[in-house]
């Protein structure tokens, strides 16, 4: 009934609002009558409550958002029960506050107490009933040890080391990727200079024919050819004889 009653008083106070507003610019007719009060008459009694009404409903206005606090809070009192969202949403303020080193206090009580009046005093928290955030004290508490291991300051050097290490594996693909490259190049470079090579063999090889097949009709030809013993009664004036490696080419028997 009281949500109703707000509902009621909202909807009536902004149609008195547009109406008056109407009623001003001339686009709707005020309220009209007259009242005496002993002697006097007054004329204009409906403009006067019409704006003194809609005035009233205005001021009640402002007591609309309060009230409407002051039903969800006895509302949340009234259906109250632990919920683990909250309970992980308000552990998760907590255990992130200690992993940074908010918390300074070593013994058990102290560090409960610490961690439960910096829950209180936290902004996005300040919905959660007290018991959500004694119990997430207490589990941040037991999780203290976890805290520490995982600080942000051990977790950031751990992230630079790992950076690093990502970078160096980069620098040694990268050579890697270079090195293959470099293969590749001296690969091809080798095939084309052996492809060099062996056309210039067949050019030697053909060129090797064609002087073969042209000699004889010139009347010349390659022969091997063993020096006889000299003597200086047989030939006076050869003074060398020729070393067996010489190849001689035979003049032709027109010659």
């Amino acid at each position: 009934m009281q949500v109703l009653s707000l509902m009621i008083l909202g909807i009536v106070g902004l149609t008195l609002l547009v109406y008056t507003i109407l009623c001003a610019l001339g686009i709707m007719p005020w309220l009209t009558f007259e009242a005496q009060f002993g002697d006097y008459t007054y004329l204009y009694a409906g403009h006067a409550t019409q704006i003194g009404v809609t005035t009233l409903f205005l001021l009640l206005f402002f007591f609309i958002p309060s009230q409407s606090r002051l039903l969800a809070l006895e509302r949340s009192h009234r259906d109250f029960k632990i919920s683990m969202d909250d309970v992980a949403r308000a552990f998760h303020v907590c255990h992130t506050a200690d992993r940074s080193g908010v918390f300074t206090l070593s013994s058990e009580f102290d560090a409960v107490r610490e961690r439960l009046t910096y829950l209180r005093d936290h902004p996005d928290l300040a919905e959660l009933e007290t018991d959500i955030l004694t119990v997430a004290a207490q589990m941040s508490q037991q999780a203290r040890r976890l805290a520490d291991v995982y600080s942000d300051e051990r977790v950031a050097r751990a992230k630079d080391f790992l950076r690093q290490r990502q970078a160096e594996a980069e620098n040694q693909q990268a050579r890697i990727i270079e090195a293959q490259h470099s293969c590749r190049e001296i690969r091809k470079w080798a095939q084309q200079i052996e492809l060099e090579e062996s056309v210039v063999a067949s050019q030697l090889a053909r060129l090797d024919e064609e002087l073969q097949s042209a000699l004889p009709a010139l009347g010349y030809s390659f022969e091997g050819f063993d020096a006889p013993e000299s003597t200086d009664e047989a030939d006076p004036d050869a003074k060398t004889s020729r070393p067996a490696n010489v190849v001689t080419m035979t003049k032709p028997a027109a010659e």
